[in-house]
């Protein structure tokens, strides 16, 4: 880079993340990995619209409060409503796609209605949801959007179709939004966890242990872990911590990126 090349300020020390006067959205907010990143950014000072189609555990979250200087607003939303979602959006500098669901089962036995309800839930409302948030974030030339993509949307397991479809096809959307928003101040990033401590990854251990016919135990270690080189679950609130991080001072210049947490899989 030449002298003459104009370059964004670096911030300088190791700031604290705040977020006061941000408005955040996250998706599936009502536990797991949303109801941390909701948690952790309402913590950092932001006004987190928590979005899920579960009210009474919004209703918990809201009532257990964050430990810090935000709020959290409890927003009752069915995802597959996706003009409402795109409604939501409006308004927000923070968007966190977390909102999931899964079905393991063979391709020939996987009901082409939850296929379908899948790729709405995690992809379709995703790119309604950006395209929600996105004129006022570029009206003020800041934003973040940061995707929970997953390991799978690295790699493949067996009957897992819609859920791999769909986390593929969220890394493809968060490259698109990076380099879209980049002129506008807007990142967009993935965050890609391996197995999550989570009631969604609880419900899969039971679907994977039918699917392949061997005990719960043996899913976790055989199924789960075996190409982790880290043999633990990853937990929710170290994916928290990664989506804080993408929304901090230092990390303007991370885009179009994807952040695994995924216990060295994919370094095989």
């Amino acid at each position: 880079m030449s002298a003459a090349t104009p370059s964004a300020p670096i911030p300088s020390g190791s700031a604290a993340l705040d977020l006061t006067g941000r408005t955040a959205l996250v998706t599936g907010a009502a536990g797991g990995i949303g109801r941390a990143c909701t948690l952790r950014l309402a913590a950092a000072g932001a006004t987190v619209r928590a979005v899920d189609l579960d009210a009474e555990g919004l209703a918990r979250l809201v009532a257990a409060g964050p430990a810090g200087p935000g709020t959290v607003e409890a927003w009752a939303l069915d995802l597959t409503d996706l003009d409402a979602a795109e409604r939501a959006a409006a308004g927000t500098d923070i968007l966190v796609n977390n909102a999931g669901l899964q079905l393991v089962r063979p391709i020939e036995d996987f009901p082409p209605e939850v296929f379908s309800r899948v790729l709405t839930v995690m992809l379709e409302a995703p790119f309604r949801l950006v395209r929600g948030a996105l004129p006022d974030m570029y009206g003020q030339g800041w934003g973040r959007i940061v995707n929970i993509s997953s390991v799978h949307g690295l790699r493949a397991s067996p009957y897992k179709a819609a859920y791999v479809a769909a986390k593929h096809g969220l890394e493809g959307l968060s490259k698109v939004a990076a380099l879209e928003g980049a002129a506008h101040g807007v990142t967009s990033n993935c965050v890609n966890p391996g197995y999550v401590r989570t009631p969604l990854v609880e419900r899969q251990i039971a679907d994977q242990a039918e699917a392949h016919g061997i005990s719960p135990e043996r899913v976790i270690s055989e199924v789960m872990l075996a190409d982790a080189a880290v043999k633990r679950l990853v937990e929710p609130e170290e994916v928290a911590e990664a989506v804080a991080y993408l929304c901090g001072p230092h990390t303007s210049f991370i885009t179009g990126a994807s952040l695994t947490m995924d216990g060295g899989w994919t370094a095989h």
